[in-house]
């Protein structure tokens, strides 16, 4: 993390300024992911009242982190503490969006079998990827999720964990495959 400094009627000595990299590492690490942070410190004495001004742009969202005190170091101290706040909330939302499941669109894929006599085009056959992990079914739960206009339904039996497939059949009645 790149740190800058503005001091307004405060000077510190080099070791004090270290004091606050150090302060400051536990924020970079959470901050800092392939890219390397830019933060802006400003520290000012104002009415008898040390304060601190802490700014960095995460995830296009700037984060300000403000404390005031009587201690210079306490005042630091209460902004990264309220910019780590911040930065970890930022993250969580960040996270949790990004990481949302994405639908998968069926893809055409043509068909290794020749066309068969008398159709003029080949057959195709669509693959869909479903890699999501759904709870065991009993079967009559498999029955009311075939309700909803689905000619075939494969799933996980609750009872003996085996994989089943429900086809519904042309007089309205059901075929159960167990594998």
């Amino acid at each position: 993390m790149k740190i800058t400094y503005t001091g307004r009627k405060v000077d510190l000595a080099p070791a004090q300024w270290k004091r606050i990299e150090e302060q400051a590492a536990k924020l970079g690490k959470l901050l800092d992911g392939k890219d390397e942070r830019e933060a802006h410190v400003i520290v000012g004495f104002e009415r008898g009242r040390h304060t601190a001004e802490i700014t960095v742009n995460y995830h296009n969202h700037p984060l300000v982190g403000e404390g005031s005190n009587q201690e210079i170091f306490t005042a630091i101290h209460s902004a990264i503490g309220k910019l780590e706040k911040q930065a970890i909330k930022v993250r969580a939302k960040w996270r949790d969006n990004k990481r949302a499941p994405r639908e998968q669109v069926a893809e055409p894929v043509t068909a290794a079998e020749p066309a068969p006599p008398g159709k003029n085009g080949s057959k195709r056959v669509y693959r869909v990827d479903n890699n999501q992990r759904h709870k065991p079914m009993t079967l009559d739960e498999a029955v009311l999720e075939m309700e909803k206009d689905h000619d075939y339904l494969v799933y996980r039996d609750a009872g003996n964990d085996r994989l089943s497939v429900l086809m519904r059949r042309r007089d309205g009645h059901f075929d159960l495959v167990e594998c």
